[in-house]
């Protein structure tokens, strides 16, 4: 832990969570956004399932810790929703069991303080003619069978479990599918999220943050930003008398 402290905001998930540091990943995009004024904590795992994240949610979300994440942002299902095997392995789980799983972690992290905010994103959208033609010689058959009805099946228990428990989520299934030619841009290996399909999840994250009524506020431009005071060290205005506080400038952002 390095100071001062700052709010911390945990990204917990699957693939979808664990890529989002890369190729113009939404993670990545947040740490940008939210630079100076909160620390983004990547807590994602390749191939999990929300079976597997019931069990180490102690080990990620101590109770006891001396500082709690203020926001969580959760992400399983696609893994989930994926076709069983026969063998009974694999990353499978079945819906019921799924709405039990979400629970529980929804629990479990509703208990780490008074100020933890929280929230689902449901599974995406997925590439079904590309990921029908994959061909692997590591990979049974049943690991490519995701489709995007079984996907949205898993997204509406997701969203259905949130309303029940107060908890924000964002239906990343139906974002996606407004967006013109998804199949083709948002995308990019038949399961992953492309830069385009992150910015659609950056942009919903910031209308939720934007619209709760949380106290403190945790979108980005309600924070306050770190060491923000004017200096006579920043650059020089073209008076050559004053200096410009630069500590908010935004011009290399693509998203503003």
């Amino acid at each position: 832990m390095v100071g001062p402290k700052r709010p911390h905001i945990v990204l917990f998930g699957s693939s979808i969570v664990q890529m989002s540091f890369s190729n113009d990943g939404w993670g990545a995009t947040l740490v940008d956004l939210y630079a100076r004024k909160a620390d983004i904590v990547l807590r994602g795992y390749n191939g999990w399932n929300s079976r597997r994240a019931v069990k180490i949610l102690d080990q990620i979300f101590p109770k006891d810790a001396a500082i709690q994440p203020s926001l969580i942002i959760a992400y399983f299902g696609c893994n989930d929703s994926m076709g069983p095997h026969s063998s009974g392995l694999g990353p499978h789980v079945p819906l019921p069991e799924y709405i039990e799983n979400m629970r529980k972690i929804a629990t479990h992290l509703q208990g780490l303080s008074d100020t933890t905010r929280i929230i689902f994103l449901t599974c995406p959208l997925v590439d079904e003619v590309r990921l029908s033609c994959t061909n692997s010689s590591t990979l049974s058959e049943c690991c490519l069978v995701r489709t995007n009805e079984l996907c949205r099946i898993y997204s509406e228990a997701c969203i259905e479990l949130c309303n029940e428990m107060g908890i924000k989520v964002i239906d990343i299934w139906t974002a996606l599918r407004k967006q013109d030619d998804w199949l083709t841009y948002f995308i990019k290996d038949g399961i992953h999220l492309s830069g385009a399909g992150s910015k659609v999840v950056v942009a919903e994250i910031l209308k939720v943050l934007k619209e709760a009524e949380w106290k403190p506020s945790l979108h980005r431009k309600s924070m306050p930003t770190e060491f923000s005071e004017d200096s006579e060290y920043d650059v020089v205005s073209i008076d050559g008398k004053t200096t410009l506080n630069t500590s908010d400038w935004t011009l290399h952002r693509e998203i503003q």
